[in-house]
């Protein structure tokens, strides 16, 4: 009796640790499995890279200038193509099915809407009418309410609705590109460097604004930034980049507390004393997973 109390006992643990298992896979969002990137058939900017994003998580991408962030996101997207670059090898995987070197528009109507780098605005369109250009995706459905949720989260842009959009700040163009870009209703937001040029005290807010649209509305975003500390506030999970490759991934808890990420990308040395501009400029980059 014992023996097959115990036996049922394994059993039951079995099919828990099973079904846990089928959850998790089941909950994968995008699955990017060992890209490799080639522009004009000759310069490779991806070696090999990976990485997963469940629903519901923010997932930020971190590294330095040049270190293959946008091309990655470009890979996701579809952009590669008019930038004449292609996914060589491996995958990508959106709801398990792949999408790699699709074309931009047939991966943005499966949701996936990615917000570039540098804030491109149609300048001589007011702020209410680039929102509605976000609506092309699904054209002629209602996007009354629509507008009234982008309003909600950047009350900036309702008060500039009637203005031209050229005629607006720096902080206000990246309200006014995110904004559109949740006018098309996306499943999965890519946002390219949101931070870039701004005020400490707008980073902030759009970086408050983004953790309020993953918690009320379920997006699932993945942030490409150089602000790490910022990124990194918001984030469920990390990747860090480095020479076209990841070369270092883990929760966002335990990232902030890693003592490279915490030296190379926050400023501060392991000891959490901020670094003085004198010892960083004489001191020797010394990355330990490189």
């Amino acid at each position: 009796m014992e023996s097959c109390a115990f036996q049922l006992q394994v059993v039951a643990v079995f099919i828990l640790i099973s079904t846990e298992f089928l959850t998790m896979e089941n909950n994968i969002k995008l699955l990017v499995n060992n890209i490799s990137v080639v522009y004009s058939d000759v310069i490779q900017v991806l070696k090999g890279v990976s990485l997963i994003i469940r629903a519901g998580q923010i997932v930020s991408l971190l590294g330095s200038n040049g270190a293959g962030k946008t091309t990655t996101l470009r890979a996701i997207s579809g952009l590669l193509k008019p930038e004449n670059g292609k996914v060589t090898e491996g995958s990508v995987e959106y709801d398990g099915k792949p999408i790699q070197n699709s074309s931009p528009e047939e991966i943005t109507r499966k949701g996936i809407i990615q917000v570039l780098e540098g804030r491109q605005e149609f300048k001589y369109l007011t702020v209410e009418e680039n929102l509605r250009v976000g609506t092309a995706t699904r054209w002629g459905k209602p996007f009354k309410e629509d507008l009234e949720l982008v309003y909600r989260y950047f009350p900036a842009l309702q008060a500039r609705r009637k203005s031209l959009a050229g005629y607006c700040s720096g902080g206000e163009l990246q309200m006014l590109v995110i904004g559109r870009a949740l006018m098309a209703h996306p499943e999965l937001l890519l946002l390219d460097e949101p931070s870039l040029g701004l005020a400490p005290l707008l980073v902030k807010e759009i970086f408050q604004i983004i953790r309020r649209i993953n918690q009320e509305q379920g997006t699932t975003l993945m942030v490409v930034e150089q602000n790490a500390n910022m990124a990194l506030q918001i984030a469920h999970y990390g990747y860090v980049m480095e020479n076209g490759k990841v070369v270092m991934e883990s929760t966002a808890d335990e990232l902030r507390e890693n003592p490279d990420i915490k030296e190379f990308y926050l400023g501060t040395a392991a000891s959490g004393a901020l670094k003085s501009y004198k010892d960083v400029k004489s001191y020797k980059r010394r990355k330990r997973w490189l």
